[in-house]
């Protein structure tokens, strides 16, 4: 009797949760990507090709038959790569690369006159502080 009642406690607890869950409270969904399903498609090419190659070098290919599917998984791709380029140029992917923040100068010794590649205490040439 005990453990129907508790049974009953929590199922009642969850339905309670669930129902008053707000929409707010759930996260936003993931943005759909346009390319998703032509990137999954390269990835089943590539898993392809790999197994194709497994099956060449076990024996269970002829070197034609091989070659004649090697090239068609090829060409198909390549035109989704070349397709998943289009689609990402026409949706405004590319986008343009900012130019390269300058490297700060390279540490060098105030008594040595010593360069290094990153800011240490102590120069590694003379051993004197840095600062």
């Amino acid at each position: 009797m005990v453990l129907t009642s508790s049974v009953i406690s929590v199922v009642a607890a969850t339905v309670i949760f669930t129902l008053f869950v707000r929409l707010k409270d759930i996260p936003p969904p993931e943005p759909v990507s346009p390319t998703r399903h032509l990137e999954e498609r390269k990835a089943a090419i590539y898993e392809n090709l790999r197994d194709l190659q497994f099956e060449y070098r076990v024996g269970k290919l002829s070197d034609a038959d091989y070659q004649q599917t090697k090239v068609g998984l090829q060409k198909e791709l390549a035109a989704v790569i070349g397709e998943i380029e289009a689609v990402s140029v026409s949706a405004g992917a590319a986008k343009p690369k900012a130019p390269a923040a300058k490297a700060p100068p390279a540490p060098v010794c105030p008594h040595c006159g010593a360069k290094f590649p990153k800011p240490m205490k102590f120069c590694g040439e003379c051993g004197k502080a840095m600062a």
